[in-house]
């Protein structure tokens, strides 16, 4: 689980639709909407809404109160009368002083799943931190898609969602919005409206 090149956006989707999950999961990236897929995934589709209000905490690693060990105890926290808690930290590259939360990963909890989203940026492969991270769960780097990747994307995008399109219209497409997937992504959906 541990090796960051055979972990793709699908991979993890698949795993989490078959709730097979794993107890940390590093999202990282300059390419936003697969971090906030996954996530979002994850926030929805973990817990049935009756049990988010005691089982899901979602935190902003740049509000001044966050820090690694507020982020620690809410994972060591045991859900209630649920399966599972879902810890969420968004904005993840603020987080500072991350020892409370190495000790958390030599033996995270079974019940917890510990979602990180760090947007722009990546990992510092060198660090404790990290060497935790990717012993314990899942680490996922999410790469802005090339401009020839484009026209694949828009037309799985649209099979996926019972549209077709031309190759010709796919590149104008794609050349017309560029590779900003979520803006991208809106302005499909609003053709398939």
């Amino acid at each position: 689980m541990a090796e960051t090149k055979a972990i793709t956006f699908d991979t993890i989707m698949r795993d989490l639709k078959a709730r097979k999950f794993a107890p940390v999961y590093y999202l990282m990236g300059d390419e936003s909407y697969y971090i906030d897929k996954i996530s979002d995934y994850i926030a929805d589709h973990v817990l049935p809404p009756e049990e988010r209000d005691f089982n899901q905490t979602i935190l902003y690693a740049s509000e001044n109160n966050v820090s690694a060990a507020l982020v620690a105890d809410a994972a060591r926290r045991y859900p209630m009368m649920s399966e599972y808690q879902v810890v969420i930290v968004k904005e993840a590259q603020a987080l500072r002083a991350t020892e409370p939360l190495e000790k958390y990963l030599e033996h995270p909890m079974p019940t917890t799943i510990l979602v990180f989203c760090h947007k722009n940026g990546k990992l510092d492969m060198r660090k404790n931190f990290t060497k935790m991270v990717m012993r314990s769960g899942v680490v996922y780097e999410s790469k802005k898609l090339r401009d020839r990747d484009l026209p694949p994307f828009i037309t799985n995008y649209l099979l996926k969602n019972g549209a077709s399109i031309d190759p010709k219209s796919t590149q104008l497409v794609a050349d017309s919005i560029g590779a900003d997937l979520n803006r991208l992504v809106g302005e499909l959906d609003k053709v398939l409206l």
